[in-house]
């Protein structure tokens, strides 16, 4: 851990169907991050897929197949931690502890729930409002110094801190006691996505590119053919108008501006430099290019990942070998923790009492 200056979490829900938003927003960042001076933990957050009702063979295979996505588009679990959250008990233990330190105020302004709950609050679950502090327990099991987040995760990220303060003030008397020093847990930094980190709907660039689209043409997903893909590109919607020359220009035209920052995405470059080449082009040119490069990038992906999911027992070793060495980090984080909060915890000396 000390030869790390940063140590990075970050975490994908295994609910199926991942597609091009969820590997610009975050798998194609996370395999960038490895080039970081920074210890990378991706966990496949399965705990937090149920505050929903999940099917158990459906979620078993969700979890392989996410896992399978990481590993095709490059994360290297070697090098990277990859493992499952349910796996590593530290998640849900230090989450009640949270508990007791969120206010309910906090999570009442939560807007996420509102908006997955919508008008049947009351039949919502429990997990479903709290999910915010698992997700607090998540980042700070490994009192992680940043997380990459989207537009729809700042708010629990700030969440996230809150708690980490709080903690940090009601307890710090017994975490300098502790030899903690005067904080013990991060204030955990924001890293701010890059030119397509909110992918757009390719049938309504004003809505988020999602797995519930009732149309399959709205998403490209991870494990689309080559045709597939680039047949989805030559239907996305787009206005008449042809690419302007500077970003400006991309103003009220939701669809282009979408389009334009999906090429640049992969091209892992700007807005401005996919308008230096393609301002003033129709789009009769443009998606075209857009195609053959979506085909390139994500094409390999899918083919690995449906070699990756034939071999379950593959899947399922990385998994387990990735929670072993989580789990090592997030027991002492919790060790700490419960000596700072006081509890007993048990040692070498109760095994002679058994």
């Amino acid at each position: 851990m000390a030869a790390f200056t940063e140590l990075v979490f970050s975490g994908v829900q295994p609910t199926g169907n991942l597609h091009l938003g969820n590997y610009l927003g975050a798998v194609k960042r996370f395999v960038e991050m490895q080039a970081r001076d920074a210890q990378c933990l991706y966990c496949v957050v399965d705990l937090h897929a149920i505050t929903v009702w999940q099917d158990p063979e459906a979620l078993r295979g969700q979890i392989r197949e996410v896992t399978a996505a990481f590993l095709a588009s490059g994360i290297d679990p070697a090098r990277s931690i990859v493992f499952n959250q349910s796996q590593v008990p530290q998640h849900a233990e230090l989450a009640w502890i949270f508990n007791c330190v969120a206010r309910l105020g906090w999570l009442n302004r939560m807007t996420q729930f509102k908006e997955k709950a919508g008008k049947d609050r009351e039949n919502a679950s429990i997990g479903l409002y709290d999910y915010p502090v698992l997700m607090a327990a998540d980042i700070l099991a490994y009192r992680a110094t940043h997380v990459p987040v989207g537009e729809d995760q700042k708010q629990h990220l700030e969440l996230t801190r809150d708690i980490a303060q709080k903690f940090n003030t009601d307890f710090s008397g017994s975490i300098a006691a502790h030899g903690h020093g005067d904080a013990f847990f991060p204030i955990t930094e924001p890293l701010i996505g890059g030119p397509a980190a909110r992918v757009m709907s390719l049938r309504d660039g004003t809505k988020k590119m999602s797995k519930s689209d009732p149309s399959d043409n709205a998403r490209i997903n991870l494990t689309d053919e080559a045709d597939t893909i680039a047949q989805k590109i030559r239907r996305a919607k787009t206005d008449p108008e042809p690419l302007p020359s500077e970003v400006a220009g991309l103003k009220d035209r939701p669809e282009a501006d979408n389009l334009v920052g999906i090429y640049a995405a992969l091209a892992g470059i700007t807005r401005e430099e996919v308008l230096r080449d393609f301002g003033g082009a129709q789009f009769s040119t443009f998606k075209p290019a857009l195609a053959d490069l979506a085909v390139t990038s994500l094409a390999p992906i899918a083919g690995e990942m449906r070699r990756l999911t034939a071999d379950p027992g593959h899947i399922d070793a990385v998994l387990a070998d990735g929670a072993g060495r989580a789990e090592t980090i997030a027991a002492q984080t919790l060790d700490a923790v419960k000596d700072i909060v006081g509890f007993v915890r048990r040692g070498p000396s109760l095994q002679a009492v058994r």
